[in-house]
């Protein structure tokens, strides 16, 4: 591969409301302290800061006590149920298994002792002290708090805090292997927060970033919080992308992306991955970090359109993610739930549906896909299942059809198909949210990157191959499914996925000035996959021309209407292409 210069922007940011203003560490809690005085008349000032589970709580607490010293600060979390009886409640939803869990939809006040916030509001009243609440839930306490604050935390930066020797909300597990810690906040922790959070977001007054340290935190106004997420809902936008590295990981991200050059590997990157993903808010080049969560809790309607609301609440149906090979290894022979088994077993509404999109191959690569015809379904689960003892490798390319891949291939993987991306590859996946749902079938021979084997599972997987997906079915209706659907002079439109058992559609556009496109009230979701940059443009002006480069996933939410993209004044490429994807049967016109 040759390195080229990376134009990918790593720190995409959406602009708070004119006026607004980013308070950092120490300039923020005077603001607090201000706006509780102004709030509380005559009485003694009380602010609850409610926390999302993550947030340094401890670390939280002394510096709000040395930053207001006539404040009593109080980690209410302390009127929480005993971990035993919060892990007796929890138990079904974790189950044994190491990865998987049922979902949950337990609310915040389930793991608080009712008795306990009353005294606890009691407490503060008698004192007569300004009082500050702090903790998972300080909303909970019965009283009327004069300033109520948001302590945000994005889930890549709870994972990270896990992988470093953090527990889940007051578990005793700090020896659980990060999966483990994952399933608890997946299942369980993080559903609870974001519906308790739904609550608050139409009446918190200050919104704190707790991502970085707490003495570096960043402080807005309610007001700017709720100003930026609705007008983000107005123009196009970019979510912040993570890497992360892994046992098959490659070097293309790498070297395109320009990342960290001593790192072994990347594997992923989440690019466009809501529930990941955070959303930094710029204002006079202060920066904070929000979970992008927030958006699509919060402006739901806006964002992904009223049909598309309709179907699925407020979560983002769709997921666009690079798995980087090239130079690296095979993905895991896997499979993905059927949906009836996903709603049955896991409680989850959909299900894992996926695609690949080459964005860049070697002459080598392969993707393996659906079984061979007339395998013997009997004698395969019986390899796999000999394969587990490290000692009779599984032979793929005999029971699983291996095709070629070159750059802009288009595979459709519904759920129940058996596939696994190969080496020197670089992948756009384009897929259905749910991301977890991966039953491994055969992993190689290897160990994860943290030495302990990757998760098999043969039950759960074995129970959703689709068997008859043979070589014939596959190769006619998930391999090259390419459709022109219009063609103008230096413009042509593609249907290139996915499989009608799927709910995304995908559609390439190849164009030498511009596109036009509309969102037709319902969320877009576009990668440039070829040339060097864009630009989206309204064509009433309805927002600022929005620059993307290429590799960047960017999101058009249902609320733009028309919009064009186009080549930008100083672009380098002859032709340009896109891929965009959106949920079928959900443009207004529809039936």
């Amino acid at each position: 591969m040759t390195a080229l210069r990376s134009t990918y922007d790593k720190q995409p940011s959406v602009p708070l409301p004119s006026g607004s203003r980013v308070w950092l560490g120490a300039e923020a809690w005077p603001q607090l302290d201000a706006a509780a005085r102004a709030a509380s008349g005559d009485r003694a000032p009380v602010i609850a800061v409610d926390c999302y589970p993550g947030v340094d709580v401890d670390g939280l607490v002394a510096e709000l006590s040395a930053a207001l010293p006539l404040y009593s600060v109080i980690d209410m979390e302390g009127a929480r149920k005993p971990a035993e009886q919060i892990d007796a409640l929890i138990v079904r939803n974790l189950t044994d298994d190491r990865v998987f869990g049922v979902m949950s939809h337990f609310t915040l006040d389930e793991f608080y002792v009712a008795d306990e916030l009353m005294a606890l509001a009691a407490g503060v009243a008698d004192s007569g002290e300004p009082t500050v609440l702090v903790g998972w839930g300080a909303d909970l306490v019965p009283l009327d708090a004069d300033v109520l604050v948001l302590a945000d935390l994005a889930r890549w930066e709870i994972q990270l805090r896990q992988r470093a020797g953090a527990t889940n909300w007051h578990a005793n597990n700090p020896g659980d292997d990060n999966l483990r810690k994952y399933k608890r906040g997946f299942f369980v922790e993080w559903r609870t927060a974001d519906r308790h959070k739904r609550t608050l977001f139409d009446r918190v007054d200050f919104v704190l970033d707790t991502n970085t340290s707490i003495g570096e935190a960043g402080l807005i106004t309610g007001d700017a919080f709720r100003g930026a997420l609705r007008a983000t809902t107005a123009s196009p936008f970019r979510v912040v992308p993570f890497f992360d590295p892994g046992v098959w990981g490659g070097q293309w991200m790498k070297e395109r992306l320009d990342l960290d050059p001593a790192a072994d590997n990347y594997a992923w990157c989440f690019d466009c991955v809501p529930e990941e993903n955070s959303l930094l808010l710029e204002a006079d080049g202060r920066v904070i970090e929000i979970p992008a969560m927030d958006l699509v809790l919060s402006q739901p309607r806006g964002l992904l359109g009223e049909k598309t609301f309709a179907r699925f609440g407020a979560e983002f149906p769709i997921r666009f993610d690079f798995l980087d090979t090239m130079e690296g290894g095979n993905l895991s022979l896997q499979v993905h739930p059927l949906t009836d088994y996903i709603l049955d077993t896991f409680g989850m509404h959909y299900t894992q549906d996926e695609s690949y999109y080459l964005l860049d191959a070697a002459d080598d690569a392969v993707v393996y896909l659906g079984v061979k015809t007339d395998v013997d379904r009997e004698e395969m689960v019986a390899a796999l299942n000999a394969a587990q003892d490290g000692e009779h490798p599984f032979e793929a390319g005999r029971f699983v059809n291996v095709f070629p891949a070159k750059k802009h291939d288009h595979f459709a993987i519904p759920a129940g198909t058996v596939h696994a991306s190969g080496a020197d590859s670089m992948v756009l996946e384009i897929s259905a949210t749910p991301f977890i749902f991966t039953f491994k079938l055969w992993d190689w021979g290897r160990v994860g990157i943290d030495g302990i084997p990757r998760p098999i599972h043969l039950e759960h997987g074995t129970k959703n191959i689709q068997w008859n997906r043979d070589t014939e079915w596959t190769r006619d209706n998930l391999v090259g499914q390419v459709e022109v659907i219009r063609e103008t002079e230096g413009a042509r439109e593609e249907r290139t996925g996915l499989h009608e058992l799927e709910f995304i559609e995908v559609r390439r556009h190849w164009f030498e000035t511009e596109a036009r496109h509309d969102t037709e009230g319902t969320v877009n979701v576009l990668n440039l996959v070829e040339g060097d940059s864009v630009e989206v443009v309204s064509p009433t002006g309805a927002f600022e021309p929005y620059r993307i480069h290429y590799a960047e996933t960017f999101i058009v939410p249902a609320a733009v209407g028309p919009y064009i993209i186009r080549r930008t004044a100083d672009s380098q490429s002859e032709t340009f292409a896109t891929v965009k994807a959106f949920v079928r049967g959900t443009r207004a016109d529809d039936n």
